[in-house]
């Protein structure tokens, strides 16, 4: 059987067995103790969040001095208490102590160098853990600012900003994940938060125009600190919720998107060098990959534009031109025909041709709004209005416009239209069988006065779920007239049968009302 290696060899090879630092600096404190005879002994760190390892001792701790004489140097004389610093290169990590030598006595100077031996040992295998760790910890980050990415340009995220947030809350460890954007007044906002255990009010949180930390972030400077609370920087009311910071600008092609703030509890680990730098590298890939997202996201808009216009073109100049040749075919077939059944069916056939030319016409209009946007003209409020009340009727009113309703008439009185327009579809949605609503928006009418008005026509062929009057006959009422600009000019409730406006020989309910332009 080979012979045992000798004390000092077999300490030294045992540190190498183990790949877990905490285990590894504690075989090391008990072979310290070992070797020397010393009863106490104990690895103590200069800054505990460093690496995350507080104090390392042997097994029997509660007799190690307490207070002064455990941080302080040794007591003059010969040393019963033995220091070595723990370094790690040029950086002093801390103390290898040892302390009350079994058999009394001091330490001997053989001791000492023991202990240095087995320092050296510490701040090697310390090196290497620290070097094992930024390698992971790198792989995670690069993994993970692949990962948001793939997200942003793939379109599989729904929230660009959330992804990132979230994302990089995970990667850093830490308590929350903010991302800020700039505000019209000059400061800054919280627009998207990641925060599984804080508070549900921080977005919309803003950091005053004057703050001094907007400079730096305004400016695409990253903003590094130990606690957030303290900071005489941090100016929000949630910066009572975290310790250690940091503010990372999302800053692509000389374009501030905003910052992404990674926040860690109070009291938690400080960020590393290599963690901030690894976080900054991150916020860099993430605001390009938010800036080709959005790029990607506009071609795919001017794509479905370019679509949309394609086909208005298409209905345009094929299925208009069309239906408009047909329809004078038809009336100059009507105008040759004598009056009776045939001629008044060829009348009938004209009409809904131009009800449906003029259909086709809002269709191809309504193909030219931007889909995601909200329209500013009357027509692309009109054609929202309506397309809202589908919920409501269960299918799409048909709407027809007449002038040029978007250049004469203002917006005051837009409002106004808009306004009884919506009233009038949500009674029709009350009335029973209702199975068409047709909409006519005529701004070529006139005032009996003679001004130029708006004339606004919503006809439904629905029933009165309580009855129309005293014995169910079609009833017609016809408010007073008005003049002003302020009130309707007129009024026109109409429920009959044919020869009501709108009503193309169907009983319902027709609503007329016109504003003076």
């Amino acid at each position: 059987m080979a012979d045992e290696p000798p004390p000092l060899l077999g300490a030294v090879l045992g540190t190498g067995t183990d790949l877990e630092l905490r285990s590894t600096l504690r075989h090391i404190v008990e072979a310290a103790a070992e070797l020397t005879g010393a009863r106490r002994a104990a690895l103590v760190p200069r800054d505990p969040h460093r690496d995350g390892l507080d104090d390392i001792r042997t097994a029997n701790p509660s007799d190690e001095p307490s207070g002064a004489a455990a941080g302080g140097p040794p007591p003059p004389g010969p040393p019963v208490r033995l220091h070595v610093p723990v370094r790690v290169r040029d950086e002093q990590f801390g103390e290898l102590r040892l302390a009350g030598r079994r058999g009394g006595g001091p330490f001997t100077d053989e001791d000492e160098h023991l202990v240095r031996l087995l320092a050296s040992q510490a701040g090697v295998a310390i090196g290497n853990a620290r070097l094992y760790e930024a390698a992971r910890n790198r792989e995670r980050w690069v993994e993970g600012a692949a990962a948001v990415t793939t997200a942003l340009l793939s379109g599989e995220a729904d929230d660009a900003l959330a992804t990132v947030a979230d994302r990089a809350r995970v990667l850093a460890d830490a308590a929350a994940g903010l991302i800020l954007q700039p505000t019209a007044e000059g400061g800054m906002r919280i627009v998207t938060a990641s925060m599984p255990a804080g508070p549900d009010d921080v977005v919309g949180t803003t950091i005053a125009p004057d703050a001094a930390v907007l400079e730096q972030l305004l400016g695409g400077e990253p903003v590094f600190t130990d606690d957030a609370a303290t900071d005489p920087r941090a100016t929000t009311r949630a910066r009572s919720l975290f310790g250690p910071s940091m503010m990372l600008p999302l800053q692509a092609g000389g374009r501030l998107i905003g910052t992404l703030a990674l926040s860690r509890a109070r009291g938690a680990r400080r960020y590393t060098a290599v963690e901030r730098h690894l976080a900054s590298q991150f916020a860099s890939q993430a605001a390009l990959a938010l800036v080709l997202a959005d790029a990607r996201r506009g071609r795919q808009r001017l794509a479905v534009y370019e679509d949309r216009d394609r086909i208005a073109r298409d209905l345009h100049d094929l299925v208009v031109q069309r239906l408009f040749a047909t329809g004078m075919i038809l009336e100059s077939t009507q105008r040759r025909s004598p009056p009776g059944d045939v001629h008044d069916a060829l009348g009938r056939a004209v009409d809904e041709l131009r009800s449906t030319v003029q259909e086709v016409r809002t269709a191809i209009f309504a193909l030219q709004q931007p889909p995601a946007e909200a329209p500013t003209s009357l027509r692309g409020r009109v054609l929202r209005e309506t397309a809202n009340a589908t919920a409501l009727l269960g299918f799409p009113p048909s709407t027809r416009f007449t002038g040029p309703v978007d250049h004469r008439v203002p917006d005051e009185t837009a409002t106004r239209l808009l306004t009884a327009l919506r009233q009038v579809l949500a009674d029709a949605s009350r009335r029973r069988d209702v199975t068409r609503v047709e909409i006519t928006v005529d701004a070529t009418t006139t005032l009996p006065d003679g001004r130029d008005a708006v004339r606004l026509t919503v006809h439904d062929d629905g029933t009165e779920t309580t009855g129309s009057g005293p014995t169910g006959t079609p009833e017609t009422t016809e408010a007073p007239e008005t003049s002003g600009t302020t009130g309707t000019a007129a009024t026109t409730d109409t429920r009959g049968t044919a020869g009501t406006r709108g009503t193309r020989g169907t009983a319902g309910t027709t609503v007329s009302r016109q504003w003076p332009l």
